[in-house]
């Protein structure tokens, strides 16, 4: 009867016939090593490549949110307008906590296509805006 393959006892005594007599080519083994760890990291860099792409295309939905300013209002507190879908939220920004403060359409605001540039907001800075905007809310 005839194994499909030899037994391990015959396989480490060849590899020790092949160490004893010479015949294995130390230098060429290295290179091989060499050579495949080569392919290995240059497959894991081209698929790194091809998911950062394949994830570009997929976070095409966080371009509709922008951040159009932001003013701190205490050391660790911030007041943020943030724009989404033709809506401005101003947003109050805190450790652990966000809160909308007011929602207005993006024409509201000055440097929006529809507004003019030359009276942003009744000719008024954004902060004396902002104040106006958050006594005028309803509580």
């Amino acid at each position: 009867m005839r194994l499909p393959f030899p037994p391990a006892g015959l396989l480490l005594l060849g590899s020790s016939a092949n160490a004893a007599d010479g015949s294995l080519d130390v230098a060429g083994s290295v290179v091989q090593m060499i050579l495949g760890l080569g392919l290995i990291i240059a497959l894991l860099i081209a698929s790194l490549y091809i998911l950062k792409r394949l994830g570009a295309g997929r976070g095409s939905a966080a371009g509709l949110v922008k951040v159009r300013g932001a003013t701190a209002v205490g050391p660790r507190e911030r007041v943020v307008l943030v724009e989404v879908a033709g809506k401005i939220l101003v947003l109050g920004v805190a450790p652990g906590r966000v809160t909308a403060l007011h929602t207005l359409d993006a024409t509201e605001l000055p440097g929006s296509p529809g507004t003019t540039p030359a009276s942003p907001i009744g000719g008024r800075d954004f902060q004396s805006w902002l104040k106006e905007t958050l006594e005028r809310r309803p509580r």
